[in-house]
């Protein structure tokens, strides 16, 4: 029984220190997700992992809620869900409640502004490192119809404008069909 409690506080601790400490959204904290579940405590294969990103990207909501309610629950079922899902959305709970008293004060000063800039580039280099991470893995398959998939989807949704959740969904209907 405390180990069964245990993997309840670890999960949510786990997931508010990735919320706490993550600046730019579910694209950066998702491959740190993956390090903390998959490569630090192994309660996750990788695999498992990506089929897991694939459907909070693709459900309704912020993929790193999404994603987070889903690794909870395979790791320890409705309870973990339920840890994982406080623990993700309470550090950002919590920060925006504490930012909207100061808002006002905080909108106009420079130093603030200049992080929130300094920001941006960081992010931007992280869900670039998630995107080259993600494709790594799709080719290190060695198999060309997942490679085509990833380039016709990279296409559809940037050069043609195809909404994001049609790409997806598209896919995945094409992923139930072939089977």
């Amino acid at each position: 029984m405390a180990k069964e409690k245990n993997i309840y506080l670890k999960l949510f601790l786990s997931t508010f220190y990735l919320s706490a400490f993550t600046f730019g959204g579910g694209y950066v904290i998702v491959p740190l997700m993956k390090k903390k579940f998959v490569e630090d405590l192994k309660w996750i294969d990788e695999k498992e992992m990506l089929d897991l990103v694939a459907i909070g990207q693709s459900a309704p909501g912020l993929i790193a809620v999404n994603t987070s309610i889903l690794v909870g629950y395979q790791v320890a079922g409705i309870k973990g869900a339920m840890c994982s899902i406080s623990g993700t959305v309470l550090p950002p709970l919590i920060t925006i409640t504490i930012v909207s008293f100061f808002y006002n004060i905080l909108k106009e000063n420079i130093f603030v502004n200049s992080a929130l800039q300094g920001m941006q580039s960081g992010v931007a280099a992280v869900i670039c490192y998630a995107v080259y991470k993600m494709a790594k893995d799709v080719l290190k398959e060695k198999r060309i119809e997942p490679l085509i998939i990833m380039i016709i989807a990279f296409v559809s949704a940037y050069f043609f404008k195809v909404n994001v959740a049609l790409v997806i969904i598209i896919a995945a209907l094409y992923g139930v069909v072939k089977k």
